[in-house]
């Protein structure tokens, strides 16, 4: 039976990839033209509210959070227990997502970011996506198992769409699923699914942009250090990151739960508070953000502190109620933090900015394979290298932290660390290992014994 089945197994193989290029066209097409028609009507809205005075601006932002608590909280008031996460619906709903996200999330997002609330574009593309994926796959009456990998398909779709990057899109959206593991048999139809999005969106009419880097191709181990410092320090600003906006929206729940406040009007609180800063800090935080990071990209200046602003007003955004995605924010904050490194360490800031990009989304999602094949298609090959040694830096000082709390942790990326597996990041006890306790013991003993003064 074994000697029939190896020689059988290549026919089913080449069945398996000729049902996943089909299936995986048709989702990539249906997404595209989804995710397309979302983006335009996204940039006509923030165009129109581009360039308005500084009081209309003050104005609209807390009447954008109301309207964006009113549409969740009425929209979701009467939903299944099933969540629209498109990471929770293929691991925990056999890639079933609740229709209506496909209408409700891409309004939100785009009242959010016509009225300035800070945040990403690619949020509700992924939606987009997972939801049209889903109705797809249930119309075809597929089996649970292949409902996850046509939603998967649908969520790499959106993020190739959206990015411009189709491969790295493609790999973003399954290895976004879990830290630590690539399910490998979903790269395919998610390649072929990303591919086809991108260049319907593409006959659409959307435009990409690329930084093609210019340097020298001969390896500098003095600059690779430095992009290994500036990949740690992009590091700790993505733990800023996520540290902001936990604490935000902890701080908002609160709110909430103490006061007995009618959940719609939490994102207006949060509007009213970005109206106040933005007396004092620029406006250039609020919305997409994106002419900074082309500053950034392209070698220029940028304010010390701009990725802290920046982190602050999606934190604020996103943990008062807004809707809108939170990787174009990772690209903003990543581009400035690393111009500014770069500035400091002496080094090119177009690189800098580059290689903080790629980090910032490499260790705040926890996708550091998708952010090297953004970073190859988004400024070239010359600077690969450099590239792969700061995501992989990122990706391991930010730790066991994650902008998407659904994520399921499947290794742990220190020894000295106990996790089990296969458990939401949110839901998750991190603990330090015994042999690290163990050590730590061993080396207080050795203080004690030889008087070493304890620091404070």
């Amino acid at each position: 039976m074994l000697n029939r089945i190896k020689y059988i197994e290549p026919f089913v193989m080449l069945a398996t990839l000729l049902r996943w290029f089909v299936l995986a066209t048709f989702a990539g097409a249906i997404v595209g033209f989804g995710t397309s028609f979302f983006l335009k009507g996204l940039f006509f809205s923030t165009n129109k509210t581009s360039n308005i005075p500084l009081w209309v601006q003050m104005l609209i932002l807390p009447i954008g959070g109301l309207l964006n608590g009113i549409i969740l909280y009425y929209g979701y008031r009467n939903s299944t227990n099933k969540k629209d996460s498109v990471i929770a619906a293929v691991h925990r709903q056999s890639g079933i997502i609740p229709f209506k996200t496909f209408a409700i999330k891409p309004i939100a997002a785009i009242i959010t970011l016509a009225s300035g609330g800070s945040a990403g574009k690619e949020g509700p593309c992924s939606h987009i996506g997972g939801s049209l994926a889903s109705l797809f796959g249930r119309l075809l009456h597929l089996s649970p198992e292949l409902q996850k990998r046509i939603v998967a398909c649908g969520v790499s779709a959106g993020f190739a769409s959206v990015f411009g990057t189709p491969i790295a899109g493609a790999i973003y959206g399954v290895e976004v699923l879990t830290i630590g593991r690539i399910r490998h048999d979903f790269i395919f139809p998610a390649v072929i699914a990303g591919v086809t999005s991108y260049e319907v969106s593409k006959f659409c009419g959307m435009n990409y942009s690329n930084y093609p880097l210019h340097i020298s191709s001969a390896f500098s181990e003095n600059l690779f250090i430095k992009i290994i410092l500036i990949g740690l320090l992009c590091g700790l600003v993505s733990w800023l990151f996520i540290e902001l906006f936990e604490q935000t929206r902890h701080l908002f729940s609160f709110l909430q739960r103490r006061f007995h406040i009618w959940p719609p009007f939490l994102p207006f609180l949060g509007g009213l508070i970005l109206s106040v800063m933005i007396l004092v800090i620029p406006t250039d935080y609020l919305g997409l953000s994106l002419p900074l990071m082309d500053r950034a990209l392209n070698g220029g200046n940028v304010a010390l502190l701009g990725f802290l602003w920046k982190s602050l007003f999606v934190a604020i955004t996103l943990g008062s109620g807004f809707y809108g995605g939170i990787v174009t924010p990772q690209f903003v904050i990543g581009a400035i933090s690393g111009n500014v490194f770069a500035h400091l360490l002496g080094i090119n800031p177009a690189i800098g900015a580059a290689v903080g990009m790629v980090s910032v989304v490499a260790s705040a999602s926890n996708t550091p394979i998708a952010a090297i094949f953004m970073g190859f298609e988004l400024f070239g090959n010359a600077a690969g290298i450099y590239i792969v040694g700061a995501c992989i830096t990122a990706y391991i000082v930010i730790g066991h932290r994650s902008v998407y709390p659904d994520q399921l942790v499947a290794y742990k990326k220190s020894l000295w660390m106990n996790i089990d597996p296969d458990i939401e990041l949110g839901k998750e006890k991190i603990h330090l290992s015994y042999s690290l306790l163990k050590k730590m013991k061993h080396l207080e003993r050795y203080r004690v014994h030889h008087k070493w003064p304890r620091k404070e």
